[in-house]
């Protein structure tokens, strides 16, 4: 049997009201569970990039990846490791101001972290952190262990290959021949 590692899945769409919908299910069916989503405009215009994070095995990817393209409004899909990808997620965290200010190490900690100030008022200190997963869950860490935290949420990875340009442009040039 082959390792189970995290892979990401990028597809290249048309913004079709369902297609999320379709996507998913394909995850579904084969009992992938989707660790992180995102979807957003790529740099092609008219084109939507989702960006899916998964574990699984390189021959299921492949299996996924195959069914996702047979899609109608789905103009191509990849999966990648990480060592083939520039990512990060974004988190934010809800402080309480009291406990904040009385903690000792506040601008230590938030130069460890590369954490900054987005919001502060009487009542509550909100910080960001971008970085990838093991970075930004330090920091959910040490940061409930101290004082803890009031609230916390992270975005899903965004991601885009280290290759010179991406894989779709390529493809799409081919078409126009």
């Amino acid at each position: 049997m082959e390792e189970q590692k995290l892979y990401t899945v990028s597809i290249f769409s048309e913004n079709t009201v369902g297609l999320l919908n379709q996507i998913t299910i394909i995850f579904t069916r084969r009992q992938l569970n989707i660790e992180t989503l995102s979807v957003s405009p790529s740099a092609i215009e008219g084109i939507h990039k989702f960006t899916i994070t998964t574990f699984s095995d390189q021959d299921m990817m492949e299996k996924v990846v195959k069914q996702i393209d047979k899609r109608v409004d789905v103009l191509k899909s990849y999966y990648n490791v990480d060592e083939e990808l520039v990512y990060q997620e974004i988190a934010l965290y809800k402080l309480s101001t009291p406990l904040f200010i009385q903690l000792a190490s506040v601008e230590e900690l938030i130069r460890k972290y590369n954490a900054r100030i987005l919001h502060i008022n009487e009542d509550c200190v909100v910080l960001e952190k971008n970085g990838h997963y093991e970075e930004t869950q330090a920091l959910f860490r040490e940061l409930s262990e101290s004082i803890g935290v009031l609230q916390f949420i992270r975005s899903g990875r965004i991601a885009i290959t280290k290759s010179k340009k991406e894989r779709l442009s390529d493809m799409l040039a081919g078409l126009d021949h």
